[in-house]
């Protein structure tokens, strides 16, 4: 990935075939509206990461029930919306849900345009079909970029690799081409079901921006005691990532991720080797990426009406 050097404590990288130069580093919302984190400390928390160099923000129509929008909206005021790249994501598969939810979030982050509007959650095989079909969200996508509230457009899923290459595959039989595509990029995923080895090289191949998140997976993978979180964040930059999201709940955390950029260096063959040696027992099973293998990170199946009524020639088909 073209790395863009800069003063700050921040690496700057290129953003697939965008253009768009976004920091290696991202800002993940969720963590925003954690009982832990009240709203002080949610918005010095996105200033801080701002004024520190971070400029990609994550976030998701869903993220607690609306808050984590609103206090990132709150936070982007007084001149902070221009210095950053906006992301956010919506459920629903419907073209009239996913205008719903994109124009709550518009109204949440107190903007008129989001940089990225990604259809969050592509884990099962009918998600492409339902998001393509001629009712379906990405209509609804394409008329908000026609219209100016969105710039580009991708999707996320964390399920498995499988399911993004049919995502792809399915995008391409409708001649289109997604901008970022989101999905788990750790020291775990390289020993099962994994992102790295099976959807990377395909998304280098067409040039999209490639989005990692669940880099620590909210503290679950140090829980095998074979990585620091330092190695941990370090083995995702080292990838052809565009940005590597993590979640920020703290200040200190914030200086983590900082400190991971600023000692990074790109890793030799051997390097990677030794890392995930230290870490192929511990991932060989998913145990520790349990977005893979359980059900308790997939939102979408806890409120399938987030998103949408299934399409009604796919409901005819079902019934002839």
């Amino acid at each position: 990935m073209p790395e863009i050097t800069s003063p700050s404590e921040m690496l700057y990288r290129t953003l697939g075939s965008t253009g768009e130069t976004v920091s290696a580093i991202g800002l993940g919302g969720w963590h925003l509206s954690l009982e832990r984190v009240d709203e002080p400390l949610a918005l010095r928390i996105v200033r801080s990461a701002i004024d520190r160099g971070i400029t990609f923000m994550d976030n998701s129509w869903d993220y607690n029930g609306g808050l984590s929008e609103m206090r990132m909206g709150k936070a982007l005021r007084d001149g902070y919306r221009d210095k950053v790249f906006l992301m956010t994501k919506i459920d629903g598969r419907s073209k009239q849900e996913a205008t719903r939810q994109l124009d709550e979030s518009l109204q949440r982050l107190q903007v008129d345009c989001i940089d990225l509007v990604q259809h969050h959650e592509i884990i099962r095989y009918e998600d492409p079909y339902r998001v393509f079909d001629e009712a379906g969200a990405h209509a609804a996508l394409v008329e908000a970029k026609e219209a100016g509230k969105l710039r580009y457009i991708g999707f996320t899923g964390h399920k498995a690799p499988q399911i993004h290459l049919h995502m792809l595959e399915v995008a391409a039989q409708q001649g289109f081409k997604f901008d970022a595509v989101q999905m788990p990029l750790n020291v775990m995923d390289a020993h099962y079901q994994s992102f790295a080895k099976l959807v990377v090289p395909e998304l280098v191949k067409q040039n999209i921006g490639i989005l990692g998140m669940k880099s620590l997976a909210n503290g679950v993978l140090l829980r095998s005691n074979t990585a620091t979180p330092i190695e941990c964040l370090h083995y995702a930059l080292n990838l052809p990532t565009s940005v590597v999201i993590t979640g920020i709940d703290s200040l200190e955390i914030l200086d983590q991720a900082l400190e991971a950029v600023r000692t990074f260096q790109p890793m030799n063959e051997e390097q990677v080797r030794s890392l995930l040696a230290k870490t192929a027992t511990a991932g060989a099973s998913g145990k520790f990426e349990p977005f893979k293998t359980s059900s308790i990170y997939d939102g979408t199946a806890q409120n399938p009406d987030w998103l949408g009524e299934e399409p009604e020639r796919i409901q005819e088909l079902m019934l002839a």
